[in-house]
């Protein structure tokens, strides 16, 4: 009996934060709307406002070698995240800047919103790695060419094409972000990682692989729970526009990204095997942060050991 009624009460506790936070799937009262509304607005404006002087500054710096057309890059998403109310918090270390070492990085993480962007692209001197019908999406197919992302069929007849494309940026000096569930999800797991966005991970480059587990934990500034996570969420056929809208309505969020001990590919004998152990770290940190419990990096277990999943949603 204890089993069937832990999940009720879970749910009626859920039920009630959500309406503590006013984000029932009705609308709120009248007066907390439209404060809502204006401030969304406000936000929207002001990210409107902001893109396209960047997106002419990062197009005059593209044509040009060094680290400019880097940096501002992150400039750029560190001030979308800011301008949205988004705090992001790290835990763990990344690693130093690339010409303070001689391998690159690939960093694989969870997905589970459009949010992650600006969220990790803030933080990582890196390209991403994308589908490749976002290059034909209005607007943000623009912006993601000007950061230099590098764009994917996710098909099997072009896997070799894109490793090669995507050694080739790490071999000429850029690090590379990867969501290797190859599509988000809804924040409660971490899907399968697909092992085939691994495959530039051997090769000459060498690169050093980071996982990080990516978890919005905070909203109104209280802590995330399982209904309250379907805020941040976008996945399915869901549209851009009306999330970007609700998610700009809301104060006080906050994503975690935790930054796990590097993984070295020659250490597994796979792509399969360095795939696994990747997710299986991204999923224990996230799993952590979703029940709010003291997160820190993780190693990877040894190869040829096996874990437990974690995919239970939390």
């Amino acid at each position: 009996m204890s089993s069937l009624l832990n999940p009720m009460r879970r749910a009626s506790l859920d039920q009630k934060h959500l309406r503590g936070l006013g984000a029932t799937t009705e609308l709120p009262p009248r007066q907390r709307d439209s404060w809502r509304h204006v401030r969304a607005a406000r936000r929207v404006v002001w990210v409107l406002a902001f893109t396209p002087i960047a997106s002419v500054i990062q197009g005059a710096l593209l044509p040009f070698a060094g680290r400019g057309r880097v940096e501002f890059a992150v400039f750029y998403w560190a001030v979308v995240a800011r301008l949205l109310g988004l705090q992001v918090r790290v835990i763990g270390s990344k690693l130093p800047p690339r010409r303070q070492r001689v391998r690159p990085v690939i960093y694989v993480c969870n997905h589970s919103s459009w949010l992650d962007i600006p969220a990790i692209g803030g933080q990582l001197r890196a390209c991403f790695v994308s589908k490749d019908d976002v290059a034909s999406w209005p607007i943000v197919g623009t912006i993601a060419r000007l950061g230099r992302t590098v764009f994917v069929s996710r098909s099997r007849q072009g896997i070799s094409r894109e490793r090669d494309q995507m050694q080739g940026r790490l071999a000429t000096g850029d690090d590379l972000i990867l969501f290797p569930e190859g599509t988000s999800s809804d924040g409660s797991r971490v899907l399968p990682f697909h092992s085939s966005f691994f495959a530039a991970a051997y090769g000459d480059a060498a690169p050093l692989i980071q996982p990080v587990s990516v978890v919005y934990d905070r909203l109104a500034g209280l802590p995330v729970c399982r209904s309250s996570r379907a805020v941040f969420a976008w996945y399915g056929d869901m549209s851009l526009a009306p999330h970007f809208w609700r998610v700009a309505q809301w104060r006080g969020k906050r994503v975690t990204l935790l930054f796990h001990v590097p993984l070295d590919p020659a250490d597994f004998p796979s792509r399969k095997a360095l795939s696994q152990a990747a997710w299986q770290v991204v999923a224990d940190g996230a799993a952590a942060l979703r029940q709010n419990r003291p997160a820190a990096p993780l190693p990877a277990a040894a190869p040829g050991v096996a874990g437990a999943p974690a995919l239970g949603a939390a």
